[in-house]
Order: structure tokens, then C-alpha cells, then sequence
């Protein structure tokens, strides 16, 4: 004969509802809904959503709402500072909430990303280069540089002596392999127009001073594919549209 325990099993393996407790402290409610998060948030580190993380996530918030109510009682919870760094942390969950609520919304497309990393490939051109430069205060200072290398000076040298720019004086002035757009425009427009070997017969003056440029070398870019940097484009693209919708935000309010 059929017997109702198989019932009984179905019953027991349903999910429990959202607004249930999973567990009571002192006649005080742990709801369910904390225990979903903390488990969500594990999983996003690789923890497995199963009864052993939720017994052991349990516990924990059993902890914290056994100390939360020891601070209640002791006073702890009125202390200002204490009240302050609550509101913080309540703002902050507000404002993550709002703005992962709007990038859903508004969501950078695959179309944005080939868009951004076509600029990009663009604006980067075809060649790199590698250059040295001595970088001093006046343009006497750097006429006087130039004499000397036309008089047979070693450019490495003149520059660990005499260049301002601490960072590549060090190297002899040597500023590793870049693209033209990496410089100010005076400073790479000098600098593409160099042979190989050749420096600059006249000062070069930027915001920076007045500099005396080498060219050591020049070579094909290499760029990268879009699959390589697409996650990276993604990510920079997604932090332009969250200081652009804070900029128009706080256009918007009415700040004293």
C-alpha cells in the first residue's frame, strides 16, 4: 500500500521561503536573505553554493548577531563614531547598488569596445621609438649641451650629469621603447624626424624645459589582438561611464 512519506520527503526538500529565519538569537530573527548574500558573494570567490558552505555561513552570522547585541547592550552602537561609520558603510552599499543598477542598464556593447580599440590602434601609428633626451631649465643650457656633443661628447654621460628628468638621467637619459603619442607634441614631432643615431641640432621646448633628444632605434608596432586587450578596454570604457554619470550627477545638485 502507498504510504504518505514520500510526501513528506517532497515537503522537506522544497526551498525554504526568502523572508524565513535560518536561525533565532536571543528571540531575534537571522533572515535567510543575509545568509543568500554572504553565500553569493563566497561563490564569487570560488566557494561551491552547497549545505557545507551554508551551515558554515550560518554560524557565522549566528556570531555576528550574537557580538551585534552584546554591542547594543553595552552601549557601543550610540558611540558617534561608531553611528558615523555605520552611515558610511550603509552610503556605500547604496551607491554600489545604484551604480551596478545603472551599468546594467546601460552596459558597454562589443561595438564600444572595437570602437575604442580601433582608436587606440590609430592613434598608437605604425612605428615605436626609442630615444634618449637631456632635459634642462633654458635653452642657453641646452645650446650649450649641443656644442658639446658636436664637439664629440657622449650623449649617456652629458645627460646622467646634466638632465632634470631624475628618472632617465640615471640611464643616460634613455626613455625606453614608446609610441609618438606618449611624448608632447613638440617632443615627438622632433623626435619622428631624427635618423637613427642623429640628435637634435636645436633645443626642443615642451612644458617640461627645453630638452636635447637622441634616436637609438626605431621599430614596427606590435599590437595586440583585440581578444588580448578586450576585457581591459571593457573595464576602462566601464570607469569613463562611472565618472561621467558622477560628473553629471553633481552638475545636477545643488552643493553649499
Amino acid at each position: 500500500m502507498p504510504t504518505k512519506e514520500p510526501a513528506k520527503k517532497e515537503a522537506a526538500s522544497k526551498p525554504a521561503k526568502q523572508g524565513e529565519a535560518i536561525a533565532k538569537v536571543n528571540g531575534v530573527s537571522v533572515p535567510r536573505a543575509r545568509q543568500d548574500v554572504v553565500v553569493q558573494q563566497q561563490s564569487q570567490r570560488g566557494m561551491p553554493d552547497n549545505e557545507q558552505t551554508r551551515a558554515m555561513v550560518r554560524e557565522e552570522l549566528i556570531n555576528r548577531e550574537v557580538v551585534a547585541q552584546e554591542a547594543q547592550r553595552t552601549g557601543v552602537a550610540k558611540n558617534p563614531q561608531v553611528q558615523t561609520q555605520m552611515e558610511m558603510a550603509r552610503q556605500e552599499v547604496l551607491v554600489g547598488a545604484f551604480i551596478n543598477d545603472w551599468l546594467r542598464k546601460n552596459p558597454v556593447s562589443d561595438a564600444d569596445v572595437q570602437k575604442e580599440y580601433e582608436r587606440v590602434k590609430t592613434s598608437t601609428g605604425a612605428r615605436e621609438y626609442k630615444a634618449r633626451h637631456i632635459l634642462v631649465d633654458t635653452e642657453d643650457q641646452a645650446k650649450g649641451l649641443i656644442a658639446e656633443l658636436k664637439k664629440g661628447g657622449k650623449f649617456d654621460e652629458l645627460a646622467s650629469k646634466n638632465s632634470k628628468d631624475t628618472g632617465s638621467a640615471q640611464r643616460g637619459g634613455d626613455l625606453d621603447w614608446n609610441v609618438p603619442g606618449n611624448f608632447d607634441r613638440q617632443f615627438s614631432d622632433a623626435m619622428v624626424k631624427l635618423e637613427k643615431g642623429k640628435y637634435t641640432e636645436a633645443p626642443v621646448q615642451t612644458r617640461f624645459g627645453f630638452h636635447v633628444i637622441q634616436l637609438d632605434d626605431v621599430r614596427p608596432v606590435s599590437f595586440p589582438a583585440l581578444n588580448e586587450v578586450r576585457a581591459r578596454i571593457q573595464q576602462q570604457l566601464t570607469q569613463h561611464r562611472i565618472e561621467a554619470l558622477v560628473k553629471s550627477l553633481r552638475a545636477r545638485a545643488k552643493v553649499e
